[in-house]
């Protein structure tokens, strides 16, 4: 049975307990970070972070809005990240999650370019780095438990549950109110279809939700030309992994002799 989440703009309160509770169930350590113009702490997705709350202001005739919008791993119906991914390091799951196999990836990075969402990152600090992502709680999932994210909302901002309960759900709010909420459903055409909905009383060219990408999957772009290349990409990992061990030996043996 395949899974979503319905994120109701409306009802987001920016509190980023959500970011909290990712990074402790996936035991991720915090980022020093600075409050920059858009509020976000951190701004961006990274190595550390696996989901976002986007801030956004809007002016409007009878004052100003404010629009909290968490972002993370859309969990596209057909992934463009697995899709391009030469050793299988990405896989679909019937559940939904679309989850990385670290002992699989070869350190291309050919998801975080395939990607039209720009999830993936990387841990360019390590010697034998990984790509990092939000795994839709896969593990939590399979055991029968709600991701962590919407565990705690305290809003009811994201709603967890079979994808059919999902989308009738924001059906049902779309009619309900049509005075409140926008008449789209994000991600459910998106990229063939992700396993991530929102639902916003402000058109999504406000939010921090692309509008450009397609409503076809991604993976055909991704088939075609990343997977003749392997051998390719499994040199250019060794190399990299080669350059960052002989710099780290270098640093460490300059330490030493200023001892």
């Amino acid at each position: 049975m395949p899974y979503s989440m319905l994120v109701d703009v409306t009802k987001c309160i920016g509190c980023q307990g959500c970011q909290v509770s990712c990074k402790n169930w996936n035991d991720k350590q915090a980022d020093k970070t600075t409050l920059g113009t858009d509020f976000g702490n951190p701004s961006t997705m990274n190595s550390n972070t696996y989901t976002v709350v986007k801030f956004d202001e809007a002016v409007a005739a009878d004052g100003n809005h404010w629009h909290f919008t968490k972002a993370q791993c859309m969990h596209c119906k057909t992934p463009a990240c697995a899709g391009a991914c030469p050793s299988h390091a990405l896989t679909k799951t019937e559940a939904g999650p679309v989850v990385y196999h670290r002992d699989r990836c070869i350190g291309c990075r050919y998801c975080m370019l395939a990607c039209p969402f720009e999830v993936p990152t990387f841990d360019w600090h390590k010697a034998i780095p990984s790509i990092n992502k939000c795994s839709f709680c896969a593990d939590r999932v399979a055991s029968g438990i709600e991701p962590a994210c919407s565990r705690t909302c305290p809003s009811g901002a994201l709603t967890f549950g079979n994808t059919e309960d999902v989308v009738k759900l924001a059906e049902q709010r779309l009619a309900a109110h049509p005075e409140k909420y926008v008449n789209y459903i994000y991600g459910k055409d998106e990229a063939g279809g992700t396993s991530w909905l929102y639902i916003s009383d402000t058109e999504f060219k406000n939010l921090p939700l692309d509008e450009s990408v397609e409503k076809a999957a991604y993976d055909r772009y991704g088939l075609s030309v990343m997977n003749k290349v392997p051998g390719f990409a499994i040199g250019a990992a060794a190399l990299m992994a080669g350059f960052f061990f002989i710099s780290g030996r270098k640093a460490s043996a300059g330490k030493d002799g200023d001892k």
